[in-house]
């Protein structure tokens, strides 16, 4: 589990990445049975596409980079 949550947060490094250009930024909440619970802040927590960005970017990303990420929800 604690490896899981590593490898997560190393990839979520790449990710703010992004998001930071726009003003946003994520935060690892929990990790459940491959669940990966975030919290997206910033511009990106009152953002309309904020449900896509989650899903089309982040979990996207999550899945191919980390083994064992099955879904990606808001939290």
């Amino acid at each position: 589990m604690e490896n899981l949550k590593e490898e997560v947060e190393l990839a979520l490094e790449k990710i703010r990445e992004g998001l930071r250009v726009d003003g946003g930024d994520v935060q690892l909440v929990d990790i459940t049975d491959g669940i990966v619970k975030v919290k997206l802040q910033g511009h990106c927590a009152g953002c309309p596409f904020s449900q896509m960005t989650l899903k089309n970017f982040i979990e996207k990303e999550l899945k191919k980079s980390v083994q064992g990420v099955r879904s990606v929800i808001s939290g």
